[in-house]
């Protein structure tokens, strides 16, 4: 008699952890109700530090299935831990904008994001005495021409085993979701998997999550088109948060992160989740 079929275990990432402390007490909310899975953490933000390091790992203690990554930050309104990194806007990095732009235009130093993805990785290592899970990027950089060389030269360098997230469907062309958002990222996430292939890097095998941000939707139904389908090992992004002046000094992405945070804390999603046969753990 065949039984039911065993559930579907994706990876839910809350990123931006560092960004600020009310950042950071909904994360770690989340992880502790079992509401997440993995957590991606900045090094160059103001609310990142020992103490804060320790708070997540007591939180990841109490839920040993969530992971720890570092969301590699390489774009403004922060500052590089590294000396000679340029090209900056002031003394930050550039907007994403411009990073992109200079990465399209091949205008950036492979190397110099080597250097600086090395810092970062060695900061992480510092507070949590151990290398990251995985290794993603802030505003999906990672992804950029020349910085994806840069990046995944670091992490194959500093952290072999981490697993890296690229930020396509990696389905067949006829598949693919076409919003331009979802497109870029598919387009620029086919030449990232190519070079972690050759490097030897895992990486996850789809990816969802991305929407625009600035209308504030409803994140219900948001999450139930990210589930859709997702296969074994697909990543959902998700930004759950708590507004704080830190947060809005630094990030427009403010109460949509408190939207996605009591989406998240809810019945609805766990039953969102039964329904689709997901889990987290």
């Amino acid at each position: 008699m065949n039984g039911a079929a065993p559930p579907c275990r994706i990876w839910l990432c809350a990123d931006d952890y560092g960004l600020s402390d009310g950042v950071n007490r909904a994360i770690r909310d989340l992880i502790e109700r079992g509401r997440l899975n993995a957590t991606s953490v900045m090094m160059v933000t103001p609310a990142i530090g020992r103490d804060a390091a320790a708070a997540l790992q007591a939180s990841v203690a109490k839920s040993p299935h969530c992971a720890i990554g570092l969301h590699v930050t390489l774009t403004a309104p922060f500052r590089p831990l590294t000396l000679h990194f340029r090209p900056l806007d002031g003394d930050m990095f550039l907007p994403f904008p411009k990073l992109l732009r200079s990465g399209l235009l091949r205008r950036l130093d492979a190397e110099r994001v080597h250097v600086e993805v090395l810092a970062q990785l060695d900061t992480f290592k510092e507070l949590f005495g151990r290398a990251p899970d995985f290794v993603d990027g802030h505003q999906h950089a990672q992804l950029f021409p020349q910085v994806c060389d840069g990046f995944l030269r670091a992490v194959k360098q500093r952290a072999p085993e981490a697993w890296v997230r690229q930020g396509g469907l990696n389905l067949p062309l006829t598949q693919r979701i076409t919003g331009l958002k979802t497109l870029l990222l598919d387009v620029l996430s086919t030449q990232f998997r190519n070079k972690a292939r050759r490097l030897g890097l895992r990486f996850n095998p789809t990816f969802a999550g991305a929407y625009d941000f600035t209308r504030e939707p409803d994140f219900g139904p948001l999450m139930r088109g990210f589930l859709k389908g997702l296969p074994e090992d697909g990543l959902v992004m998700c930004h759950p948060g708590f507004v704080d002046e830190t947060l809005r000094s630094l990030d427009p992405l403010t109460t949509q992160r408190e939207k996605e945070y009591a989406y998240l804390a809810s019945d609805d999603f766990a039953a969102l989740l039964a329904l689709n046969n997901v889990t987290l753990a």
